[in-house]
């Protein structure tokens, strides 16, 4: 314990913590997105368990991720899969699934929370890790205090989402902003995008379009099949 006298160890879990804050949000409109057609109790569950599942995956992938970013196809393949998450969240993909409002449900939703988080948070550990320069205890104990914050944005996500439903729409957009970002990011075509930055930000523009158009679309589509 003698690690708690030290104050790199407090400054470096300080860091931690103020680099979740700033990494989580994208992650908190996943999970409000996700969460949002559950029951208000279904919410708090899936919540719950999504933002403590993601945090735990994010301990284990931080030990293996700078080796996946090294691999060729990964990037692209999770940047489709986010594209297409966000796109199943703004069109309401899992109702269409036949899914009624139950266990069904809130396991669909714990399931694309982790997805999401998965692809979207490797990355982010880059950062956490580095700051943790190998200390697992400061690792484990700066994504633990991060779970709160996670909740806390998820759960004002959903009011909002509720207030302002055009908040799902951007929502999805930036979802799809990510997944773009996270296909041009991969290392097969690092050294192209890097040589033509201008890539980065069409991609990721691309890809909010895309699950926006493509979304509403299916949505308008669902609306008249009902009427």
């Amino acid at each position: 314990m003698e690690f708690l006298s030290n104050a790199d160890f407090w400054i470096g879990l300080v860091k931690i913590v103020w680099i979740n804050i700033i990494l989580s949000g994208d992650n908190a409109v996943v999970i409000a997105l996700a969460a949002r057609s559950l029951p208000p109790e279904q919410q708090k569950k899936a919540i719950m368990f999504g933002s403590g599942a993601a945090v735990v995956l994010r301990i284990v992938l931080t030990v293996v991720a700078a080796k996946l970013l090294e691999l060729s196809f990964l990037q692209v393949i999770g940047g489709v899969l986010l594209l297409w998450i966000g796109y199943q969240l703004l069109s309401g993909g899992e109702d269409e699934e036949g899914e009624a409002k139950g266990t069904g449900s809130m396991v669909a939703a714990i399931r694309t929370i982790l997805i999401a988080d998965l692809v979207m948070s490797l990355d982010n550990v880059i950062a956490v890790a580095a700051t943790a320069q190998g200390n697992m205890v400061l690792l484990i104990l700066g994504l633990a205090i991060s779970i709160p914050l996670v909740i806390f944005g998820s759960t004002l996500m959903i009011k909002l989402m509720e207030r302002w439903p055009v908040i799902i729409t951007f929502g999805a957009a930036l979802i799809g902003w990510v997944g773009g970002e996270t296909i041009v990011n991969d290392n097969l075509l690092h050294a192209y995008t890097a040589a033509h930055p201008w890539l980065h930000y069409t991609a990721a523009a691309a890809g909010a379009i895309l699950v926006v158009a493509v979304g509403k679309y299916m949505q308008s589509r669902t609306a008249k099949a009902s009427d």
